[in-house]
């Protein structure tokens, strides 16, 4: 039975919106897109391939979809481990928007997303995975549907932007499972979901 696993990267607040290029995503007037690159190195790059190799399928929102469906088809050497894996594993994309997802095997998601989650972890393999996909990261989350988490969190505060935790949410609590440094200052922390979050009081003299 399959895990379905979230993978992203955020700012020291939270924000997890357009990391990766200037004009990944503009909505909101969000203008800090590329904030991730200052920081990226051999040790991000390694934990991200050790991320896809355990890959055997992906759940993807349709910005994100389109971000990777328009890069990763051009990287055609078979040994490039996140290309090997994009550009042939499902894609199963989550979309109101999109009438038609021709990237290789490639799948609009229909139905109630929770069944259609349900029925992924249901198949075989290690690791369904999302990457990055704020508002199908959020929705998951809100509904309990994600078995593990790892962020990545980089050096730099943003002070707006798309949170992957936003207000309002339920109060979960997380355990820790791994945890790892980068050379330039990020730091990667894996968890899992372990419950409602618990609330106390310190008293005093304790």
């Amino acid at each position: 039975m399959a895990q379905l696993t979230l993978t992203t990267f955020l700012s020291l607040d939270g924000v997890m919106q357009a990391p990766g290029g200037r004009d990944e995503d503009r909505s909101d007037d969000f203008d800090y897109g590329g904030w991730l690159v200052p920081f990226a190195d051999e040790d991000m790059g390694r934990f991200v391939d050790e991320v896809f190799d355990r890959a055997d399928g992906f759940l993807l929102g349709r910005r994100t979809y389109e971000i990777f469906a328009a890069y990763w088809p051009q990287v055609t050497d078979p040994d490039d481990p996140i290309a090997s894996r994009l550009n042939t594993l499902p894609k199963h994309v989550v979309s109101r928007t999109l009438e038609r997802a021709e990237w290789n095997n490639s799948h609009l998601v229909e139905g109630d997303l929770a069944e259609v989650v349900a029925r992924l972890k249901e198949g075989p393999g290690r690791e369904i995975q999302v990457h990055g996909s704020a508002r199908l990261a959020q929705g998951l989350l809100a509904h309990g549907l994600v078995d593990a988490l790892n962020l990545l969190v980089f050096p730099v505060f943003l002070g707006k932007g798309r949170r992957l935790f936003p207000d309002g949410g339920t109060p979960t609590a997380f355990e820790l499972t791994g945890h790892r440094a980068t050379s330039a200052g990020a730091v990667i922390q894996t968890y899992r979901p372990a419950g409602p979050a618990r609330f106390g009081t310190f008293a005093p003299g304790e």
